[in-house]
C-alpha cells in the first residue's frame, strides 16, 4: 500500500484504518470530534438567563455594554432603520438574497405534512392536525462572519408552517451605531419580518424564552415565544439546552463540519477547497476526508497546502485544519468508508464517489447530502433550495435539520360516539383494572348506563 507524504500539509492528521476491523462502538470513539468543555459556560449562562428574568430590558442593555461596547436604550430595532438597510443594500446581494428566498420557498412549501385521520367505525375516528406554534425567536449570529443566510434558513420554514408571530435577534455592532449588522436588517425586510431585537449571546435566547416586560414603553418589551431557532456560539448553544422545557428549539448547534467521501475518481481540488469553505467558519470547525485512496490523500495535502496560502483566512483555516476535530481517514474499500460516515452522522456529507448517488442512498445518517463533484456544501449554503441549519456533533444520527415541522404541532383528535365508545369499553375497563387504576374504567363505565 502506498503512503501519504506528510511533509505536505502535514497539520491535517491522517487516520489510517485500512486494516483495522472496528466495532461500532469502537469507531465512534475514534471518530474526530473538537474538544468542547460545556461546563464553564452552563454556569456563566445560566447566570446571564437569572438576570435577564429578574431585571429584562437593564440586563440586556449591561451585557451589550459589557460584550458589544455598545450603549442601547432598547433593544427594538426602529422600522426606518430596516427601510433605510434594504434601500442601501447592494442590488447584486439583493439578488442574490431573492433567489435564495424563491428557492427556499419553493422546498418549504413542498415539505408542509397533510393531516391525517383514522376511521375505525361508524362514529369512531382519530385525527391528526398539524398545527403552527404562535410564535418563533430567530436567532442569528454575529461573530467573526455577516450571515443574512441564517436569516432565510429560519424564517422561510416558519413562514411556510404559518407562524403568525416573528421575532429577530442578532447581536449589536458597536460599528453600525448599535444595530445589527445592515445585511442582516435588510434580509429581515425583503422576508417581511417586522420585529428585529439588537440582542445576542445567551441573552438574547433568555429574553425569547421568558419574554420582558415593559410596559410604560411605547416601543413595548419582548413577548415569550414558543419555539427558539438558528445557530450559535457555546453560549448560545447552552442557553438552548437550558431554556428547552420552556420552549421548543430547533437544536444545540455546534462547531460547523463537513465529510467528504471520495475515491480515485474525485477531483482533488474540489476535494480541497471544500474542505476549506468549511474550515473558514472558526477554528473549531471540522473538515474530514474520507477516502480508499492513498493517492487521492496525497493530492488533497497538495492542493490544501496552494489553497490554504491563498485564501483570505488562511490562519483560521489552518487552525480549523489542524485541530482534534479534522484529518484525512484512510479505508479500505467504499464499504467502511460509508460505515465510517453513518458512523460520523456529519452536518454536511458530501460524496464524490464513483456511482455516487448508489453511495447517497446507503447513508442512513447525514444533516445533509451533497452528491457528485458539482453540489458543494456552500450551494447549500444560499441557492440549493435546502435548508443550512443542519445538526451537528454527530446528532444527525437522531436529529433533522431544520424543517418546516420544526415549527409545527400534531394534535390529535379523538371523535366517538356512544355507540363506538360502547364497542370497546369492555377492552378499556379491563386494561384500566389491569394496570390498576379502576378510576379510568369507572369513567368509561358511567357512560354504559348514561
Amino acid at each position: 500500500m502506498s503512503t501519504i507524504p506528510e511533509i505536505e500539509f502535514a497539520e491535517l492528521a491522517t487516520l489510517d484504518w485500512r486494516n483495522e476491523s472496528l466495532s461500532y462502538a469502537q469507531l465512534k470513539a475514534k471518530l474526530p470530534r473538537p474538544e468542547m468543555n460545556s461546563q464553564t459556560a452552563a454556569e456563566t449562562v445560566q447566570q446571564i438567563i437569572d438576570d435577564v428574568r429578574a431585571h429584562g430590558m437593564e440586563t440586556l442593555k449591561d451585557l451589550a455594554a459589557r460584550f458589544d461596547h455598545v450603549q442601547l436604550e432598547h433593544t427594538r430595532v426602529p422600522q426606518h432603520e430596516l427601510d433605510r438597510a434594504l434601500e442601501e443594500l447592494d442590488p447584486k446581494v439583493r439578488q442574490a438574497l431573492e433567489e435564495s428566498i424563491d428557492r427556499a420557498r419553493v422546498f418549504a412549501k413542498a415539505q408542509r405534512p397533510q393531516d391525517a385521520e383514522a376511521s375505525y367505525a361508524a362514529g369512531a375516528t382519530v385525527t391528526q392536525r398539524w398545527v403552527p406554534v404562535r410564535r418563533v425567536g430567530l436567532y442569528v449570529p454575529g461573530g467573526l462572519a455577516v450571515y443574512p443566510s441564517s436569516v432565510i434558513m429560519n424564517t422561510v420554514p416558519a413562514q411556510a408552517a404559518g407562524v403568525s408571530s416573528l421575532a429577530l435577534a442578532s447581536p449589536p455592532q458597536k460599528e453600525f451605531g448599535g444595530l445589527p449588522h445592515p445585511t442582516i436588517l435588510a434580509a429581515a425586510k425583503l422576508l417581511g419580518i417586522e420585529e428585529v431585537h439588537a440582542m445576542g449571546g445567551a441573552q438574547a435566547v433568555a429574553a425569547f424564552a421568558y419574554g420582558v416586560d415593559m410596559p410604560n414603553d411605547e416601543r413595548g418589551g419582548i413577548e415569550p415565544v414558543d419555539v427558539i431557532s438558528g445557530p450559535g456560539n457555546i453560549f448560545v448553544a447552552t442557553a438552548k439546552r437550558l431554556v428547552k422545557g420552556v420552549v421548543g428549539i430547533d437544536a444545540e448547534a455546534g462547531p460547523t463540519e463537513i465529510a467528504i467521501l471520495a475515491d480515485a475518481s474525485a477531483v482533488p481540488g474540489f476535494v480541497a477547497a471544500d474542505m476549506i469553505s468549511q474550515a473558514e467558519h472558526d477554528a473549531n470547525a471540522a473538515a474530514v476526508l474520507v477516502t480508499d485512496s492513498a493517492e487521492l490523500a496525497a493530492s488533497v495535502r497538495t492542493e490544501l497546502v496552494a489553497q490554504v496560502a491563498a485564501t483570505k483566512h488562511s490562519a483560521r483555516v489552518k487552525e480549523a485544519l489542524s485541530g482534534a476535530q479534522s484529518a484525512i481517514i484512510l479505508v479500505k474499500d467504499l464499504d467502511q468508508g460509508i460505515e465510517v460516515c453513518n458512523a460520523y452522522a456529519a452536518e454536511h456529507l458530501e460524496i464524490m464517489v464513483d456511482q455516487a448517488e448508489a453511495a447517497a442512498a446507503r447513508i442512513t445518517a447525514a444533516g445533509a447530502i451533497f452528491v457528485g463533484s458539482y453540489a458543494p456544501v456552500s450551494l447549500g449554503d444560499y441557492c440549493a433550495g435546502s435548508n443550512h441549519v443542519l445538526p451537528t456533533s454527530g446528532t444527525a444520527l437522531h436529529a433533522s435539520g431544520l424543517n418546516v415541522n420544526t415549527f409545527l404541532k400534531a394534535i390529535q383528535v379523538i371523535n366517538y360516539d356512544k355507540a363506538a365508545l360502547g364497542e370497546v369499553a369492555a377492552h378499556v375497563i379491563n386494561l384500566a383494572n389491569a394496570e390498576d387504576l379502576p378510576a379510568h374504567g369507572d369513567a368509561v363505565a358511567v357512560r354504559k348506563a348514561h
